[in-house]
Order: structure tokens, then C-alpha cells, then sequence
């Protein structure tokens, strides 16, 4: 149970581990959030335990321009940590990082993560020939045993990181209460799709306290063949679409997050 909260936390902080799919045409995606110089957002986490809300620990993300493979892109790395306290019930030490092309198109994704007494490590290298995209996946386990998979997509593949920039970038302009928008989750060889909601307006006062106008998102899965309701995000309301507050809702209670 501990290690599911683990992995859940984190998928859903960054809403994120999402391996976003689309066409391989359509790999790119205009980016306005990002510019040419480093970004550092910081994040303080809460846990509701037995009616009581108690800092939990703390995320960071970095994304900063580079060179890979001799053409510009990004860099993004996503630091979380559990606090002393919560050490004591469940110690969370991930570190995640992603590159992709400045028009967003993945390029390699690695996850090292330590949640209560294990330890391991993802990586997915990216390919794309035609209309086709190639990952190749492997996995080393805490017990030191490595796998190897290689899955071919005839939609472009894209992973936690890489997902959460692409969200950033979405246009809202003319959205309504209610706007959908369909995302497919790549696990394994089985597409799994989920959907991103619209819920309004609202202002929000973050741990900086400052407050920020902004949009209210649902991020909603298909859990024994009903919707339900992962993450609920408020993010600013401007070309930044930077997320202030996120409201998680998990199987043992709730946690939320806040920007630093």
C-alpha cells in the first residue's frame, strides 16, 4: 500500500506520468510557456492524516534551454522529497528528468526513484521513422536485475514531463465550463485514454502568499469502468499556465500541493 501511495503521488504532482500519445506528425506542439532561460518552480506538499494536514515534504522542477544531440532543447528535472515525518511511515526520494525538442517532441525520459524500501530506475529512449514512433524502454530493479522492451507506436509516444509541458501549452480561449480534452495514457502496449476537464475560474492564495487568478482543470481516469477524478489543478491564467495548487485524491485520503 505504501509504495502505490508513492508512485500515485508522484504521478499525480506533475500530473504526470502521463505518456501522452499523438500522431508522429504531430509530435510537435508550439510552445509558449517556455522561453530561453531557466525556470524553477518550488512546491511544498501536504498529507490529510486522521483530519489533520501536515507538510508532507517538498517537489521542485527545473527546465532550463540546451544543446542535445547538437540541436537546441529543453531540460527537465523533477526533484521530490518526503519530510522527516513522513520518512518515519514512508521515505520518497524521486528524481525525474526528460529532454525534448523546442517544439516539445521527446527525446529521452529517466526516473531513479526510492519510495519506502525500493528503489529503481525507468529510462525511455525515443525514435521516430515515417509516421512511426519507437521507444525503448529499460528498467532496473531494487534487486539489480535490468529489462529491456522496445514498443513501436504509429502515434508519437511522450512521457510525465514531457506531458506536464505540453499541457502547459494548451490555448483555453473560448473554452466553456465542461470543455473536454482527450489524452492517450501509453501503458505498455495498451492505450489507455483519459481526459482533462475544464472547470472554471477561481483565485488562489499559494504558500508564497501571493494569490493568482486561475483556470481549474480535472485530470479524470477510467477506474473499473468509471470516471474518477485523480487530480484537480488550478494553474495561472496566463501564457505561463504556471500550477499553483493541486488537490489530489487518493485511495487512503487526500494530499495537496503548493506553489513555493
Amino acid at each position: 500500500m505504501k509504495e502505490i501511495i508513492g508512485k500515485r503521488l508522484v504521478i499525480i504532482f506533475i500530473f504526470i506520468l502521463l505518456p501522452v500519445c499523438y500522431a508522429a506528425a504531430q509530435c510537435t506542439y508550439e510552445s509558449r510557456a517556455l522561453g530561453n532561460s531557466s525556470e524553477v518552480i518550488n512546491y511544498n506538499l501536504y498529507f490529510n492524516w486522521k483530519f489533520i494536514w501536515i507538510k508532507a515534504g517538498t517537489a521542485s522542477m527545473i527546465t532550463q534551454p540546451i544543446v542535445y544531440n547538437g540541436k537546441n532543447a529543453y531540460r527537465s528535472s523533477l526533484v521530490t522529497r518526503s519530510s522527516e515525518t513522513v520518512d518515519k511511515y514512508f521515505m520518497m526520494r524521486d528524481t525525474i528528468m526528460a529532454y525534448f525538442s523546442t517544439q516539445l517532441t521527446p527525446l529521452y525520459y529517466r526516473k531513479g526513484a526510492r519510495e519506502g524500501k525500493r528503489y529503481y530506475v525507468d529510462e525511455v529512449w525515443y525514435s521516430y521513422s515515417g509516421d512511426k514512433c519507437t521507444t525503448s524502454l529499460k528498467h532496473l530493479t531494487s534487486s539489480g536485475d535490468t529489462y529491456k522492451e522496445k514498443f513501436t507506436y504509429d502515434r508519437c509516444v511522450s512521457d510525465m514531463l514531457n506531458s506536464f509541458q505540453r499541457v502547459r501549452n494548451f490555448d483555453p480561449t473560448g473554452w466553456k465550463e465542461g470543455h473536454t480534452e482527450y489524452l492517450d495514457i501509453a501503458g505498455g502496449e495498451k492505450l489507455v485514454r483519459a481526459k482533462l476537464v475544464y472547470r472554471g475560474k477561481k483565485e488562489v492564495k499559494a504558500d508564497n502568499k501571493k494569490k493568482y487568478n486561475c483556470l481549474v482543470l480535472s485530470y479524470i481516469e477510467k477506474e473499473e469502468k468509471k470516471d474518477k477524478e485523480i487530480v484537480r489543478f488550478y494553474v495561472t491564467d496566463d501564457n505561463k499556465h504556471v500550477p499553483v495548487r493541486l488537490d489530489m485524491f487518493l485511495r487512503f485520503g487526500s494530499a495537496k500541493a503548493f506553489l513555493k
